[in-house]
């Protein structure tokens, strides 16, 4: 008996420690999440997390890091990859690239061009 519970033990910690999203996802997904998505729905790298309601492509369609977040919890659960990703989509979505203050910027001189 002592052996088949040490077996089960062991072939539940190795279930554990598989993860079907491939690496080269988790990264790509980090700066290119919609590209990410659909190079990893073709290479059926998704077929496993069954995304077969209309909440998925509207994720991917609107909110794809949202979507690679799920994902990713599902694989892995709260793991250093779903911190990197919910870190970068926190610093994407509160817009601390700056991006606004040139556009801005940018907009007053082409105000002040026009006007004369």
């Amino acid at each position: 008996m002592s052996l088949t519970t040490d077996h089960m033990l062991l072939l539940s910690v190795q279930s554990l420690s598989v993860h079907s999203l491939p690496l080269w996802f988790l990264v790509f997904a980090l700066f290119l999440p919609r590209v990410a998505l659909v190079v990893a729905w073709f290479d059926r790298d998704l077929v496993r997390f069954h995304l077969d309601s209309l909440i998925a492509p509207i994720l991917a369609l609107l909110l794809p890091r949202v979507l690679i977040l799920v994902l990713i919890y599902r694989d892995q659960g709260l793991s250093l990859w779903f911190l990197i990703h919910a870190i970068a989509a926190v610093v994407v979505w509160s817009g601390t690239g700056g991006r606004g203050y040139y556009t801005r910027r940018r907009g007053r001189v082409v105000e002040e061009y026009y006007r004369g």
